[in-house]
């Protein structure tokens, strides 16, 4: 598959595919031409990256999953592996935790709206919103 048809599939652009490309996190093949052809371990790779990203790991995280993924089997690598991992799901259960305040406000705030009673309830409401934000700093929930 070419790098326009690949990207469509995807829905990327092509020039995400060039960049993933320049920082070694996908090795499409290359044509006489200069063409890439992308394959079913291209497909895989792409598929990793994405379910990575979505996952929180930063794209320098993931070529440091690549590259120890390329290294021989070992306690070292092993270990960095897991450290790694481990950081990602303490990272992720913050966030899980930090949504599921996020729902339980916004229901209540929703209940505390409804029927035209912001005014009597907006103190309430600036708390949990107040809340919130205290509970937002320093744990990782700006998914910028």
């Amino acid at each position: 598959m070419r790098i326009k048809e690949f990207a469509n599939k995807y829905q990327l652009q092509a020039d995400t595919l060039r960049f993933y490309e320049k920082q070694g996190l996908l090795q499409p093949n290359r044509r006489e031409n200069g063409y890439r052809e992308y394959d079913e371990k291209c497909e895989k790779q792409l598929q990793l990256l994405i379910v990575l990203k979505q996952l929180g790991f930063t794209l320098k995280e993931v070529q440091q999953l690549i590259t120890l993924n390329d290294q021989p089997v070992s306690a070292e690598c092993n270990e960095a592996a897991v450290e790694l991992f481990a950081q990602k799901l303490m990272a992720l259960e913050e966030k899980i935790q930090f949504y599921q305040l996020a729902l339980n406000t916004l229901q209540t705030v929703k209940e505390l709206v409804s029927g035209g009673k912001y005014q009597e309830n907006e103190a309430v409401i600036e708390e949990m919103v107040l809340n919130m934000f205290k509970n937002s700093r320093g744990r990782g929930n700006n998914d910028d």
